[in-house]
């Protein structure tokens, strides 16, 4: 695995890893890896086939059948399922709240673990997710972990959100997401947290404009 050109970003929902990875990636000249849009794939999946959400193994042979697809250019990313465009039907929140049925089944998270790290096989690659430094790619020399407040998360997912025209509601939204961090934190299979050799940055506070410089400096320092 070409470790000495991955960009492992992580951190919870509304940190702007998304945002932040893809404009990392263009300055970089690296391809853009979106794993969330995996497990929102996988969910999307499960969702369409009627599977009971609560069913393990149905989930389970499901993610296994999936036929995914994952063209980034390093700015965005077209997601297809089967052969099928889901690029905007992943993003709808209904779906967000249903993908803890998924992330937290170890064999769910095997398969696509395995899905990103041929992906991160590919070389030059900036990869965001929650455990890109701590399970996916250890090994990577560069390890950014983003976090933020739950408002200042909340803010930007709903502003995220509309700009994609969809109507949000933000008390309901803190709700959803920070349910989201409890069960990203305290799941027994890969856990949310920073890795040891992470850099840690509270991007309350800063303008995106920062945060993607400091990532620079600390990507090209190492590469």
């Amino acid at each position: 695995m070409p470790a000495d050109t991955i960009v492992a970003i992580d951190g919870p929902a509304g940190s702007g890893k998304s945002t932040i990875a893809r404009r990392v990636a263009k300055a970089l000249g690296f391809t853009f890896l979106d794993t969330g849009a995996m497990y929102r794939a996988a969910t999307w999946r499960a969702l369409r086939d009627g599977i009971d959400m609560e069913d393990r193994e149905a989930l389970v042979a499901s993610t296994r059948a999936m036929d995914l697809s994952l063209l980034s250019d390093g700015e965005s990313l077209k997601v297809s399922v089967d052969g099928e465009d889901v690029t905007l039907e992943i993003r709808a929140e209904p779906l967000t709240s249903k993908i803890r049925a998924l992330d937290g089944i170890p064999e769910v998270r095997e398969r696509l673990v395995e899905l990103q790290r041929a992906f991160g096989a590919q070389g030059r690659v900036v990869a965001e997710g929650r455990d890109m430094g701590t399970v996916v790619f250890r090994q990577a020399r560069c390890k950014i972990f983003l976090d933020a407040s739950l408002e200042a998360r909340t803010r930007r997912r709903a502003e995220q959100l509309r700009e994609e025209g969809v109507v949000v509601e933000e008390a309901q939204l803190k709700v959803t997401i920070h349910a989201r961090d409890e069960s990203d934190r305290n799941r027994d299979a890969s856990p949310l947290r920073a890795a040891e050799d992470a850099l840690v940055l509270d991007t309350t506070s800063m303008t995106l404009e920062e945060v993607e410089a400091v990532i620079l400096e600390q990507a090209r320092a190492v590469f």
